[in-house]
């Protein structure tokens, strides 16, 4: 089915960049809100992205107005008669998307894809909530999503093959990159990145670097920003929220770090709010000093624990290893995923996690792995994949095949 037309439910910053994106490839899209305010304020998304590449000489004024006159924003459904896709970007509250899409079945036509932009949540139980379940598909943008290349398409247990080609083909006309990805609390990316925060997170309240310290060692390892800064952009709320979804799920060794408790307990929700692990401006801030001087002190962390950015790294290349272990993508896709999703390089080069651990040396990363379960405990546990690897020889470029064969 060719998608002639699309809708945006929820008006929010997602929301407002999803709508600029499929605008900017020429297909008119209806944009709803419940608030006028959140309304105006996605136009003014959408309105920004554009305005940037006027002024960047990238785009004329005329044809800026030519797009905006393509969204139609709206507080009510009267547009979506004839939509041919909808894209959920309300909050990540389960109960608030199957209500969205049971409200969009009555207004929808029948052979409508209902897809939600979910970072994490379940498409098989969004799509129960619905009568065509096989019409329900997970459509994954990153943030900001005029930028960000990747877009993961998760089919849930009805989804059927029809819907998942049609959202791949979507997506390609979008000038993106659809990686079709298995359904599992926070599917790929977002999963391999939340060890690797909640770890960062976790070695600064026990004090084994400072914030300034872990980012700019994470950014020398190969990542184009720190876990902190990347936090605070994203908004601690999200990762919060996010974190303790994949722990319900996942268990303990996604455990979340306590100063996540502190930082939402005290608003500092990252730069929308003036203040998250950094002070926004100011850097490092007094405030989260003393809260891991309280945490430490109550005995809540330990402290004096020590600090490699193998610790916060690894954890990564283990989620994906697992990942590789569960089918959720191809080895291939989930390195290219952590490229086209985060920037990922390392050594200079632009290569996801499992090719990265090949480099490393797969013996060498089952023994880091070891000491750190050894020091920290078991969510440092070498996964399946990696140590069968290891026990076969495949250690990676040295040996000429390891995750990836090396000529």
């Amino acid at each position: 089915m060719y998608i002639f037309k699309a809708a945006v439910v929820g008006a929010g910053t997602m929301g407002g960049e999803i709508a600029q994106v499929i605008t900017y490839s020429g297909l008119p899209v209806v944009m709803k809100d419940v608030d006028q305010g959140m309304l105006d304020k996605g136009m003014d998304k959408v309105r920004s992205v554009y305005q940037h590449r006027v002024d960047r000489g990238k785009m004329s004024a005329g044809d800026m107005q030519a797009k905006l006159d393509l969204v139609t924003p709206t507080l009510t459904y009267d547009e979506f008669g004839d939509v041919d896709i909808v894209i959920e970007a309300v909050p990540e509250k389960m109960a608030v998307k199957q209500a969205v899409f049971k409200e969009l079945e009555g207004v929808c036509p029948e052979e409508t894809i209902f897809a939600s932009n979910t970072s994490a949540l379940s498409i098989s139980e969004m799509g129960a909530a619905t009568g065509k379940p096989q019409k329900m598909i997970g459509m994954h943008f990153f943030n900001p999503a005029h930028v960000m290349k990747l877009v993961e398409v998760i089919p849930g247990l009805d989804t059927n093959q029809e819907t998942v080609d049609d959202v791949v083909m979507f997506a390609e006309s979008l000038r993106k990159i659809p990686v079709v990805v298995q359904e599992c609390p926070g599917f790929l990316v977002n999963r391999l990145l939340m060890p690797y925060l909640n770890e960062a997170t976790k070695a600064l309240g026990e004090g084994a670097a400072t914030a300034t310290e872990i980012d700019q060692a994470v950014v020398a390892w190969g990542m184009p920003m720190g876990p902190f800064t990347l936090m605070d952009m994203l908004g601690i709320d999200v990762c919060g929220h996010v974190g303790d979804y994949l722990y319900a799920e996942y268990g303990e060794r996604m455990s979340p770090a306590p100063l996540f408790a502190e930082l939402l307990e005290a608003g500092r929700l990252g730069e929308k709010s003036g203040a998250g692990f950094y002070d926004h401006p100011g850097g490092e801030s007094a405030t989260v000093k003393g809260m891991i001087e309280a945490l430490q002190s109550s005995g809540t962390v330990p402290s004096g624990t020590s600090f490699s950015v193998g610790r916060v790294m690894l954890p990564l290349v283990n989620e994906a290893a697992l990942c590789v272990q569960e089918n959720i993508a191809t080895i291939n896709d989930i390195d290219m995923s952590m490229v086209a999703g985060t920037g990922m390089t390392y050594g200079g080069e632009r290569i996801g996690p499992l090719a990265v651990a090949d480099k490393i040396g797969l013996d060498a990363v089952v023994e880091q792995l070891t000491m750190l379960e050894q020091e920290l405990g078991p969510r440092f546990r070498p996964s399946r994949p990696l140590k069968l690897r290891v026990r076969a020889g495949h250690l990676g470029v040295k040996t000429g095949k390891g995750f990836l064969e090396h000529v």
